[in-house]
């Protein structure tokens, strides 16, 4: 950074605001952590480019950089559309505000916040606080339905003996074995608030058992893509849980995509994301894609709740558990339908699993 820009850079890059400092050649003198993070680029590849090239897709910034250069006046702009990607577009709040030497406009410094990033905020707020008492509802209930259980079990066990007609024992049977299958539907409600038990772990050693349970559930030839960062470390995360996670969620691609569909697998890091209220300077962010036709818009925004499934066969717990393992490691997962196809992200922080 040149002279003019006092302010220390350890502040800059632990702010969780994109920053950028332009010259007045229009060139890019620096963009902190938060920045590369928000436009998914490096310090390396951007460093030196004008507006244009970073954004060649958006006139806008190019053209409010040179009106504050001349004006000396700062710009201010809400929800403007940047393409970063084919598949990537984001809406971001700015501020440009020209940087003064010797009261002459030297360098442009450009603010910008992810515009939905407070909405996202309240949205995870609201679903682990909806989330959190259904929980405690259905688990209440749970051990209310529980209890009776074993008597209707012992019950239909005590009837078995003393029955003559052993043409009958067929019902007695069919109460026995749905007795037990509700059991073991309880207990896979109540497993969730098991507190993770941590060691050392790679995701992609997770991810490729993942794969290989599932391959071997089905009969039918899987369709996995894969495209992994080698350079995520390993983390200390309960394994078994992280396990059961990733394997809802696969499962459920695999019930969407039927017998021709495609499921991607993606890893990579990011850098300064906020997960559960807390500010995290790296992440893992695990990518699910599958090109099934994704949940049902009735069930979309309530579809990590308990009970809540868009298959007459299911049990509307596969998304609620996993949410509840991962968000037990500090981490979330998101959903969004996006280019025909299903996307569930897992996002797991780092440095909270370092703990």
């Amino acid at each position: 950074m040149s002279q003019s820009s006092l302010i220390p850079i350890r502040i800059i890059e632990n702010l969780a605001t994109a920053v950028l400092l332009f010259g007045k050649d229009f060139k890019l003198i620096f963009i902190n952590s938060a920045g590369e993070g928000l436009l998914s680029v490096s310090n390396n590849r951007v460093s030196g480019m004008t507006p244009k090239q970073i954004w060649p897709n958006s006139s806008f910034f190019y053209e409010a950089i040179q009106r504050a250069l001349h004006t000396g006046s700062t710009c201010v702009e809400r929800g403007i559309d940047l393409q970063l990607a084919i598949d990537h577009k984001i809406k971001v709040d700015c501020m440009i505000t020209p940087v003064f030497i010797n009261d002459v406009a030297e360098e442009i410094l450009v603010e910008l916040v992810d515009a939905d990033a407070f909405v996202r905020v309240m949205q995870e707020t609201n679903q682990q606080t909806v989330q959190e008492a259904a929980k405690e509802s259905v688990q209440g209930m749970a051990h209310e339905i529980k209890n009776p259980l074993g008597g209707i079990r012992g019950a239909a066990q005590l009837l078995e003996r003393e029955l003559e007609n052993k043409d009958l024992l067929e019902y007695t049977q069919i109460i026995i074995n749905e007795s037990d299958r509700l059991r073991n539907f309880i207990d896979r409600m109540l497993t969730t608030s098991n507190q993770p038990v941590k060691s050392d772990m790679n995701i992609h050693e997770v991810l490729e058992y993942v794969v290989s349970v599932v391959r071997a559930e089905n009969s039918h030839q899987l369709n996995f893509k894969k495209d992994y960062d080698p350079s995520i470390p390993d983390i200390k995360a309960d394994r078994e849980q992280i396990i059961q996670a990733v394997l809802n969620l696969i499962r459920n691609a695999v019930q969407a995509i039927g017998d021709e569909g495609t499921i991607k697998l993606k890893t990579r890091i990011k850098r300064q994301v906020t997960i559960q209220n807390k500010l995290n300077r790296h992440i893992i962010e695990i990518d699910i894609i599958d090109d099934g036709p994704g949940i049902p818009p009735e069930i979309e925004s309530g579809a990590f709740f308990p009970l809540v499934t868009g298959r007459a066969e299911g049990t509307g717990l596969g998304l609620s558990i996993a949410q509840q393992l991962i968000q037990s490691h500090g981490g979330l997962i998101n959903y969004e339908r996006r280019e025909s196809n299903t996307h569930f992200s897992i996002l797991l922080p780092i440095e909270q699993c370092d703990e």
